[in-house]
């Protein structure tokens, strides 16, 4: 134990002395503070420092428990909870429990409450329990105090109430209840958490993984063997000398971050939030080189932690399991106890879960190893693995290497697992939970636990990847097909399902090497295709895959595909159907599984129109040529059709000829319905007119905001910031300009609150908002300011601003990457108007915390900038924006 300054001799220094003893006991906590804090940063064990804080407290608490005069018999002080394991980080709670052999007496009661005064006086934070023997009998029937009873340690006074605790425990629960009643806790700690380690923010205290994980080993083990320390567990045979060492390593790793959180926080933190990320990789020796990528040095101190947490969750899951089929179940009667049936010779089925016949399965015959995941992937009865056939499968997995893979009867099985009928997102997942996925393809061992720092990628890339493959799975089945109905008619035509599977597996698994990881992870594809069987096409095809799975996401939201020529070349690209149906398929399921909330109607309609008008081009032929005028002649053919019902052809006709043949081009004939009707039934009248509908080809929770009125230079940013007060995120813009000076524009908006389109008074509100501020084109509406989230504020995104010019079109395309911030599309705007600039269409897309827009502009002629221009206006955009991103706004 590290000798550290006594209470005693400090407070008893005569400079010392003179401050009165609170005052004093509160300097020599800061000075046994900074003395640990030194001990740490020159090398000291934080397991030692974590011990010698603990005895520290101990020795004050005698110190004030012989000055009260309490007495040594009937009545022990007794440490609790994690101060009874001795386990104190700087903001630890001081959990004691008082425990008198009878009732406390009145005059007892006095020398108690100054006890506890002097301790609060001290200026820790105590926990405090004051009980007799029978009012800790009844306190210990909940779980919470029983947890903390199975740990006591005395500190002070009657020796003989030491084991008390312990005992109390032993009556109120039996090993059965005490078990079941941990284990329902552990699985409501879980959900608070998302059940994952993965969480971008985790909590290193209580979320799976965390420190909880590994104090629910030594509570229930505690709690049935009688021991004290979980190094005793060891000569009971119930955990190995190994399994000993990884869990102390994984606790020293979690006890320094949990120390250093404490430290910068200034408090009881264990959220490994964004706002500490960087500076606790920084003082865990995490150092950020020059030739680094961005964000190493916190990449790979939470791809440390993140593995770190999946070590300590499976341990958990494992070594519980293994009390309960090892304790527990012997006891439970016959008709309580699991049912075994034999699968074969090597495996049997007890209770649902897959079970090695003998324990030398794995030794004897190696592609046991990948045997027992290909049972579980094709009967769906198998819902997990038995915890003596787990401890021997992790320690089987280490020995897998080039010759294991190489073997032709395990690369069969490989395949054969991906082409299994049943749970193949589960059984992936466990997999690599303990340790087989990550050597059978060591470049995926490689990613599990990296994280990318940014809001956009929420999970790490292996749990990313395998949620992609659960999300493929979840296209063939059919409760899911009502939420994602054209792909999974797509996905379910594949021929070769596990094309598409091997594609998730790689396309992402060059991450954090270097260079263009979707090139990388092509060349794995092919040499692992090659490797395992597949056809020179097959392999070219998830190459393919893999090195254009981002394909289709850019061009459905940062291109404009209501143009003809955008979709023919995105077709020409996917070459025929086959490509096209096993990328649609790849990147629905990878978008959700990258972000959940990126997926929405708008995302899903862009992807369903891109796919449906590539699928439309690769039918007719590729080699036919866009016929733009025959677009333009049906579109006005199949409103017409409408329309004439209702007006005259020459009432319709005055209208159509202000407009362009680029907006038949590009609209839909039902669109081109709804902008006629409303400029007709508004004839010749100034004011603005706002109306609002239901987005025809999108679900409910998608707006289309419709406004005619005279064109002003402001009109975009004037627009676009009343939205922003009103609480809509804008998707898409539209903007033409008629003849007659008068703008027609289209607005695809998602609503914050979700209300807009079932609310009549909320459209009314935005309506009036808007029509008010376009009618007063010389007052730009305020913008709200609004702190920047929390998140956001730890992320430096340098702007890149791009200029080309459209030729097709003769408008430059401005692309803008930038920070996300409130009211940034109203900035924008703001900037354009002062440029002079008109903006006729609008990208919008935030991911995590970028935002990616995409602008068609003009200069007020209608003629694009020239090189020059669209050079100096580029650089004056990327000043202002990079100047708004690095300015926090003041609350609203």
């Amino acid at each position: 134990m590290l000798a550290t300054i006594s209470p005693q001799a400090f407070i008893e220094q005569p400079s010392i002395k003179e401050q009165g003893q609170a005052r004093a006991l509160i300097e020599w906590r800061k000075t046994l503070d900074q003395q640990l804090d030194e001990l740490l940063a020159e090398g000291e064990k934080i397991r030692d420092i974590v011990h010698a804080r603990a005895q520290a407290i101990d020795d004050m608490l005698r110190l004030l428990w012989q000055q009260h005069a309490l007495p040594s018999e009937n009545l022990a002080l007794l440490a609790v909870g994690g101060y009874g394991r001795s386990e104190m980080l700087p903001y630890s709670d001081v959990d004691i429990l008082i425990l008198s052999r009878h009732e406390i007496e009145p005059d007892l009661g006095e020398k108690i409450s100054g006890f506890v005064s002097s301790l609060w006086d001290t200026g820790f934070k105590p926990g405090i329990s004051v009980r007799s023997m029978t009012e800790c009998l009844e306190a210990a029937q909940d779980i919470t105090v029983a947890t903390t009873l199975v740990e006591s340690r005395l500190v002070a006074g009657d020796e003989q109430l030491a084991k008390k605790p312990r005992q109390i425990v032993s009556t109120a629960w039996t090993d059965k209840t005490f078990f079941q009643e941990k284990m329902l806790e552990q699985q409501r700690r879980y959900a608070q958490h998302n059940n994952t380690e993965s969480n971008l923010e985790p909590d290193v205290k209580n979320a799976p993984g965390g420190l909880r994980d590994l104090n629910q080993i030594g509570w229930i083990a505690k709690r049935h063997f009688r021991v004290v320390r979980v190094y005793d567990l060891v000569h009971l045979g119930f955990i190995s000398e190994f399994e000993l060492r990884e869990l102390e390593v994984a606790e020293d790793f979690l006890w320094q971050v949990r120390y250093q959180l404490h430290r910068i926080a200034g408090r009881d933190e264990n959220r490994l939030l964004f706002d500490y990320q960087r500076e606790v990789a920084a003082r865990l020796g995490y150092i950020q080189q020059e030739d680094d990528a961005p964000n190493h040095a916190v990449e790979q101190f939470m791809k440390t932690y993140y593995r770190v947490a999946m070590k300590v969750s499976t341990l958990n899951e494992m070594l519980l399991a293994y009390f309960f089929e090892s304790v527990i179940e012997p006891r439970l009667t016959d008709e309580e106890k699991p049912h075994k049936s034999n699968i074969n010779e090597r495996f049997d089925m007890i209770g649902g879960k897959i079970a090695v016949t003998h324990h030398r399965v794995f030794s004897e015959t190696p592609s046991a190893l990948l045997e027992l995941f290909y049972i579980m992937a094709s009967q769906v009865e198998i819902t997990g693995i038995r915890a003596k056939t787990l401890r021997l499968l992790m320690l089987a997995a280490k020995s897998i290497d080039d010759n294991f893979r190489a073997n032709p009867v395990h690369r069969a099985m490989f395949m054969a697992i991906l082409r299994a009928p049943h749970n193949l997102y589960e059984t992936l997942h466990a997999m690599k939970r303990y340790g087989v996925l990550g050597k059978y393809i060591p470049a995926f061992g490689q990613i599990i636990g990296l994280m990318q720092y940014d809001l956009f990628h929420i999970y790490t890339v292996d749990a990313h990847t395998l949620l992609l493959i659960r999300n493929l799975r979840r296209f063939g089945k059919p409760e899911f097909a009502k939420d994602y109905p054209v792909v999974s008619s797509v996905f379910q035509r594949l021929d070769r399902k596990e094309i598409v599977y091997l594609a998730a597996i790689f396309h992402d698994i060059a991450k954090g090497r270097g260079g263009d990881h979707s090139e990388l992870g092509a060349e794995d594809a092919i040499e692992f295709c090659r490797n395992h069987g597949l056809t020179d096409r097959e392999g070219k095809i998830v190459a393919w895959l893999t090195r254009n799975h981002l394909v289709m996401s850019i061009t459905s939201q940062k291109k404009d595909i209501s143009d003809p020529d955008v979709v023919k070349d995105f077709a020409d690209h996917m070459g025929d159907m086959v490509h096209l149906d096993y990328l649609y398929s790849l990147t629905v399921a990878d978008i959700n599984a990258t972000n959940p909330k990126l997926w929405n109607s708008w995302r899903a309609s862009l992807m369903r129109q891109l796919y449906t008008q590539a699928r439309d081009t690769i039918r007719s032929g590729l080699d036919r040529p866009v016929d733009h005028q025959l677009i333009i002649d049906d579109t006005k053919f199949e409103a017409m059709q409408t329309l004439s019902n209702q007006y005259t052809y020459e009432d319709i006709e005055k209208i159509w000829r202000e407009m362009g043949d680029d907006y038949f081009l590009k609209e839909r004939a039902d669109e081109v319905v709804w902008h006629t009707q409303a400029m007709i039934e508004h004839g010749d009248n100034p004011d603005p007119l706002v109306l609002i509908r239901e987005h025809r080809k999108l679900a409910k929770d998608t707006a289309e905001i419709f406004i005619y009125t005279r064109d002003l230079p402001n009109l975009f940013a004037a627009s676009v910031a009343v939205m922003d007060q009103m609480d809509l995120n804008v998707q898409d813009a539209r903007i033409i300009t008629a003849a007659k000076a008068f703008s027609l524009d289209t607005y695809i908006v998602l609503d914050r609150f979700g209300t807009l389109l079932s609310d009549t008074d909320r459209q009314a509100q935005v309506i009036y908002a808007l029509t008010n501020a376009l009618s007063r084109p010389e007052e730009f509406p305020t913008l709200l300011e609004r702190r920047i989230p929390r998140q956001l504020r730890h992320f430096a995104v340098q702007t890149e601003v791009t200029i080309q010019l459209n030729t097709a079109l003769q408008q430059n395309i401005v692309e803008i990457m930038t920070l996300d911030q409130p009211g940034l599309l109203a900035k924008i705007g703001g900037l354009f108007m002062m440029q002079g600039l008109d903006i006729h269409s609008a990208r919008i897309a935030t991911l995590g915390e970028r935002a990616e827009d995409s602008f068609y502009v003009t200069k007020r002629d209608g003629i694009p900038m020239s090189n020059e221009e669209s050079k100096a206006f580029g650089h004056k955009l990327q000043l202002a924006l990079d100047e708004a991103s690095q300015v926090v706004s003041v609350v609203q």
